[in-house]
């Protein structure tokens, strides 16, 4: 007779922030995340979802995340989609990164290299941030 529970079968793998809802600190989730409203802190989560009125203020840390609203903060995610409604001030850390026509990015793109990736966990690797600013035309 011990204490020890195992995890309900079926159990939620996918946490929801709706657009009603405003987060003031810091988000870790070992699950996938979407967000709609507001969050003021850094989240680090497996997979995030960002919906377009969304606004984050702070550091994000994923395996893979599809930008759609207003990021200001610096992104670090292995396959990143930056979506045509994203907004993104800071500076962004990518494997694989796919940008829509229309979303704007004011901060400088690094890949990380195989070896930066094997060395360093996702949620430990630190990025300063530093603007941007595109040429006029944004080209």
């Amino acid at each position: 007779m011990g204490t020890e529970r195992a995890a309900p079968t079926g159990a939620a793998t996918f946490s929801v922030l709706g657009a009603d809802v405003a987060v003031r600190g810091d988000i870790t989730a070992a699950a996938d995340l979407h967000v709609e409203g507001r969050v003021d802190g850094d989240v680090a989560c497996a997979a995030l979802v960002q919906g377009e009125s969304s606004v984050i203020t702070g550091a994000i840390t994923a395996r893979s995340a599809r930008l759609a609203g207003t990021v200001n903060g610096a992104v670090t995610v292995a396959d990143l989609v930056v979506g045509k409604t994203a907004r993104i001030v800071g500076d962004v850390t990518y494997d694989t990164l796919t940008i829509e026509q229309g979303a704007q990015v004011q901060g400088r793109f690094t890949p990380r290299g195989a070896n930066a990736a094997a060395a360093v966990p996702d949620s430990l690797i630190a990025i300063s941030t530093r603007a941007w600013h595109a040429p006029a035309g944004g080209r």
